[in-house]
């Protein structure tokens, strides 16, 4: 998804939360702005849907959740707020949660053109601070290639990347895959 820039002026947090439910579309909010997030493309539903249906069989039964697209993260209570595509939490805070998840253990955003600057970026450095986060994977939506970051000892995260034939661990919920399961069906541009 693409965040685009939306009301000029400055909200609060409660605001945001207030005004947000009364919206057509979903917006992230940064630092007392706004973005619109636009639609995607169908390689990239595609994707995070083959995540989810992979994840979702594995985590029923160990009493954690799985979520796409439409809802949203609380990185902390002050800003900011993200919709990321994949989210996996295990803590009972979350379990219930009707408004934001708190407490990720996994994140996971499909990659586009569009989105792997802020992804890779803003993002990135914002999710790796919250302490619950366990792993944090980009999903490549143009070719088949994943990047894992796994939480370290301190300050420390470790970088895994996967292509094709690979198979895709992702520790913090003991689950392993091979990397075309998260490409099934999905038809890359093909342009000379």
């Amino acid at each position: 998804m693409i965040a685009i820039p939306q009301q000029p002026q400055k909200m609060t947090v409660e605001e945001y939360l207030e005004w947000e439910i009364q919206q057509d579309v979903r917006y992230e909010y940064v630092n007392g702005e706004v973005f619109a997030m636009t639609g995607g493309t169908i390689p990239h539903n595609d994707i995070a849907l083959n995540f989810y249906r992979a994840l979702y069989p594995h985590l029923r039964s160990r009493g954690c959740r799985v979520n796409v697209s439409d809802v949203k993260v609380q990185v902390s209570p002050k800003s900011p707020y993200y919709y990321p595509d994949v989210i996996v939490s295990c803590d009972p805070i979350d379990l219930n949660a009707r408004k934001f998840i708190q407490k990720p253990k996994l994140i996971a955003e499909v990659l586009s053109p569009g989105t792997s600057a802020k992804d890779r970026g803003e993002k990135f450095i914002n999710f790796l601070k919250m302490p619950s986060l366990q792993e944090y994977i980009l999903i490549d939506s143009e070719q088949i290639f994943v990047e894992r970051y796994c939480r370290g000892e301190g300050r420390m995260w470790l970088y895994y990347p996967y292509t094709a034939g690979d198979r895709v661990t992702l520790s913090s919920i003991e689950l392993e895959f091979p990397i075309e399961l998260l490409y099934e069906g999905v038809v890359f541009d093909t342009e000379e």
